[in-house]
């Protein structure tokens, strides 16, 4: 078993030298320059009219959130579209698993909506 795992180890080992020089070396030899312009955030050629390091509200997290758990909904309901036909004998109770499934989220959803979790203005 090691001696499969050997090459792969001398590729890690190769990788992080080779990154560990590299951040050496442009440490060492490059020069730093900073100005005022180069420490303030870019915005398009604009001033900037905030500071960056503005604090958003616990409602976009939320919603971010929610967001990635209704994405992933549709990233577990693709292949499950596509292999449908393949499940010849449990046509029927695959149907209804995945119909709990997407009702499970619905409910969620409704939750979410009902207790404003999606406004904004709140």
């Amino acid at each position: 078993m090691t001696d499969s795992l050997f090459p792969v180890f001398l590729v890690f080992l190769a990788s992080a030298f080779i990154v560990a020089s590299i951040l050496i070396l442009t440490h060492l030899l490059g020069g730093r320059r900073d100005s005022r312009v180069d420490l303030t955030p870019y915005e398009c050629g604009m001033t900037p009219f905030e500071p960056a390091r503005k604090r958003f509200t616990v409602k976009f997290y939320l919603i971010a959130m929610l967001f990635i758990l209704f994405d992933i909904e549709a990233a577990f309901l693709y292949p499950w579209a596509v292999t449908f036909r393949e499940f010849s004998n449990l046509k029927i109770f695959v149907l209804i698993e995945m119909m709990v499934f997407i009702g499970i989220l619905f409910v969620g959803f409704l939750y979410v909506w009902k207790s404003g979790g999606l406004d904004w203005d709140k």
